[in-house]
């Protein structure tokens, strides 16, 4: 794979997308590849001409997804299976532990927050609230402060949707040790940074981001340790042995990590995501990811030329694709209203304007944002 341009999009990877050179907003939504459409109007229309064989043929596109997410993941297909989306598997981890307490960041996303209310509200799993540090981070001293016997997992965003801020996964690993799970959403970075997946006994994330699937895609990643400690609380009729053997009676639950699947999932989605993480790994996490410091550096420059005031962190090996500022003064949703003008796609995280580039972003972006502040000055 070619080096980042500094000019266009990552060389042979950036040829595949067609999203406006202005988008700017991939820790919302990424869009998909011509591969991911061509797979999906070509699983789609095979459904439509079903034959004897085609829904059996489909069903293999989950082997193909589960595979490539395994080795991006550094892990193996019998560790890792397919879900709709990363608050599924979440929602497996928390219902999972069957008590104890679990240590959350306060200010992280919602949906690493709903399961284990839940969990607490069925009496099982409790969380206790943690404070990030000025910076936005739950770092492992913040973390050794707060272990207490009772506490038995830590749940984590491997990168803050605020700021793009890297949890420092390995120092967390180590500071819980290993006789507590440490679950990580990684939504906001997997398949963008190079982070150590496999400290994480579950690592859970969805495809629509980053990996640039589209919805309805997903999968979780569970060590041996994730496996032996939770239990198979949405274990449905397709997470057990013998799942085509219709028999009325119960069924031991699948050895690996199939035991979180709950029904079949779409093989259309499936195709789908297949054909985006391979898209992935053809390129190199490495490669995408140096590609997205590039323009972060150069969205931050910009930014502070026009007077903003940078909240994400600048170090390169402390963030990921999310420049989070605001301009001293200006309503964020009059910053939102330049951009617009200017063709460039944000998102507003009240009080903060947030701005995600990917590896197909080109130069121009940063160009019109650029020219949008200056306008408000």
């Amino acid at each position: 794979m070619a080096q980042p341009d500094p000019s266009g999009g990552l060389p042979g990877y950036a040829e595949h997308f067609e999203e406006p050179a202005g988008y700017l907003d991939f820790a919302r939504y990424g869009p998909p590849s011509r591969d991911v459409l061509a797979a999906t109007a070509e699983a789609l229309g095979r459904s439509a001409r079903a034959g004897r064989d085609t829904v059996d043929e489909l069903m293999r596109a989950d082997e193909r997804a589960r595979a490539a997410a395994a080795r991006l993941a550094g892990t193996d297909a019998a560790h890792t299976v397919l879900l709709p989306n990363a608050s599924t598997g979440l929602f497996h981890a928390a219902f999972g532990i069957p008590s104890g307490t679990v240590l959350v960041p306060a200010a992280d996303f919602p949906a690493n927050h709903y399961p284990w209310r839940r969990s607490a509200a069925l009496g099982r799993a409790v969380p206790r609230w943690l404070r990030a540090d000025a910076r936005g981070l739950i770092t492992p001293d913040a973390v050794r402060a707060a272990l207490t016997d009772d506490v038995v997992a830590l749940a984590v965003s491997a990168v803050d949707f605020r700021t793009g801020a890297r949890a420092d996964l390995a120092g967390l690993r180590e500071v819980i040790g290993e006789d507590r799970l440490l679950v990580v959403d990684g939504i906001q970075g997997f398949g963008a940074a190079d982070l150590p997946w496999p400290a994480a006994d579950v690592l859970v994330t969805g495809g629509q981001k980053w990996l640039r699937a589209s919805w309805s895609t997903g999968f979780a990643a569970l060590s041996d340790r994730a496996l032996e400690r939770l239990e198979p609380t949405l274990t449905g009729w397709t997470g057990v042995t013998d799942v085509a053997v219709f028999d009325d009676t119960e069924h031991p639950v699948a050895p690996g990590a199939g035991r979180w699947s709950i029904t079949n999932l779409s093989p259309v989605a499936a195709a789908a995501f297949a054909a985006a993480l391979e898209l992935v790994e053809a390129a190199t996490v490495p490669a995408i990811e140096a590609h997205i410091a590039l323009r972060v550096d150069q969205l931050i420059d910009t930014v502070r030329a026009r007077g903003g005031e940078i909240l994400s962190p600048t170090d390169p090996d402390r963030r990921a694709g999310i420049v989070s500022f605001h301009l001293p003064g200006t309503d964020p949703a009059d910053v939102a209203k330049a951009l617009h003008a200017h063709d460039v796609t944000p998102s507003v995280r009240a009080p903060t304007v947030r701005l995600s580039a990917h590896a197909s972003t080109p130069h121009s972006a940063v160009e019109r944002v650029d020219a949008a502040l200056k306008s408000l000055r």
